[in-house]
């Protein structure tokens, strides 16, 4: 089946099986920081925003995303930029793998809430799977980038 869609500020097409996902469509397109990790929708690494709002790719049918506008962090490099050297100095990238479905997620959390307490910035990245930091590395990096907006 032919699918159109938006992808990265982009029209594209492709055929798709009716079963394929969105993650293996969008990874054939080229978009390696859509990865793969626990397929079960638990770990959000597979985060990309589909009309702004974050989806899990590895979850949501190829079909499902025809007609919308897709964003991977392929096509955010501009916007993640300005914070992720903030989480980096924390020390919260240390292997980097659960890295891009953080920066996902804290992009459609900064867009939807631009000042948002510890608790929010918690409640709202609490979809993803770190297993070598903690989590407090990546609240302390967006909190001081926050601060170095407002300082």
């Amino acid at each position: 089946m032919e699918v159109r869609m938006k992808l990265n500020g982009k029209n594209i097409t492709g055929d798709v099986r009716p079963d394929s996902l969105l993650i293996d469509f969008l990874r054939e397109k080229g978009c390696v920081s859509v990865k793969r990790g626990c397929e079960t929708s638990n770990c959000g690494l597979c985060t990309v925003l589909m009309d702004g709002k974050p989806v899990l790719s590895c979850s949501l049918l190829t079909l499902r995303a025809a007609g919308h506008d897709i964003f991977t962090l392929e096509g955010l490099q501009e916007e993640a930029s300005e914070f992720v050297g903030f989480i980096a100095d924390q020390g919260a990238d240390q292997c980097g793998f659960c890295n891009p479905g953080f920066v996902m997620n804290t992009i459609a959390l900064l867009r939807e809430n631009p000042d948002p307490t510890d608790d929010e910035i918690r409640a709202f990245l609490s979809g993803n799977l770190c297993r070598c930091s903690g989590y407090e590395g990546q609240l302390r990096g967006i909190r001081n980038y926050l601060s170095s907006r407002h300082g």
